[in-house]
């Protein structure tokens, strides 16, 4: 607060330069408050309308057909070797004209050439075999 001047007469006391922020800090303060209190309380759950009822009766499990691939080329239809790839392509071909397809694991070993791999993949492939994929194989590695 300014009481005097050091000019002493009778001059007119200079305009003050500054804001007042005390009354502008006061009113952002209680918006804020008032924002925080409006929040919704965050839930930290997700509401699924989940059916109601009986379940449906358990399914059949998948048959599975396991092709094994030896480290020399050797091709395992459910641990019986194959002896050409005629006979793996007609074993495919019954596999791929069945209604409900069986699963067709492929279990290559870590050695074999990725030729031989590619090459049945391309066979079941090409005969319509549509439930198939790579399996790790423990006990060839």
């Amino acid at each position: 607060m300014n009481v005097g001047s050091s000019s002493g007469g009778n001059a007119d006391p200079e305009p003050m330069m500054e804001m007042n922020m005390t009354p502008l800090i006061d009113v952002m303060l209680v918006l804020i408050i008032m924002l925080i209190i409006t929040i919704p309380k965050q839930m930290h759950s997700v509401n699924l309308n989940m059916p109601v009822g009986n379940p449906p009766p358990p399914t059949t499990p998948p048959e599975v057909v396991t092709i094994d691939v030896d480290f020399d080329g050797t091709i395992l239809w459910n641990n019986t070797p194959v002896p050409d790839r005629a006979t793996l392509e007609a074993k495919l071909g019954n596999v791929a004209a069945q209604a409900e397809q069986p699963e067709v694991h492929l279990r290559p070993n870590k050695l074999v050439e990725y030729k031989v791999v590619a090459g049945v993949m391309a066979s079941a492939q090409r005969l319509g075999v549509t439930k198939i994929g790579m399996v790790g194989n423990e006990q060839f590695q």
